[in-house]
């Protein structure tokens, strides 16, 4: 839901791209969130077979809830890797995608 949060939807295809995930699984990870009302797909109106996806009011105030225990996960998980750089880490990690 992060990845959603934008002054503009993004495209299925840029958030797939953001989470190197296909587009037919990323479509099926998000069908929970939308029927749960967390999330809207609509077609791009430049593109007709694209999708937008937008966060709802529910969805917003859900990751906003979220974000905090986000924070403090990774605080938690940089603090387990004392002694080394966690910067590092996440450079080698995203060099691998």
């Amino acid at each position: 839901m992060m990845s959603l949060n934008r002054p503009e939807p993004p495209t299925i295809g840029s958030i797939a791209m953001l989470l190197a995930m296909d587009r037919t699984t990323l479509t099926a990870a998000l069908k929970p969130l939308e029927r749960r009302g967390l999330i809207e797909v609509k077609p791009d109106p430049k593109d007709r077979r694209g999708r937008l996806l937008t966060l709802t009011p529910a969805g917003r105030n859900l990751l906003a809830g979220a974000v905090p225990v986000w924070k403090r996960t990774h605080e938690n998980l940089d603090s387990l890797l004392a002694g080394s750089d966690p910067h590092q880490l996440r450079n080698g990690l995203r060099s691998l995608s």
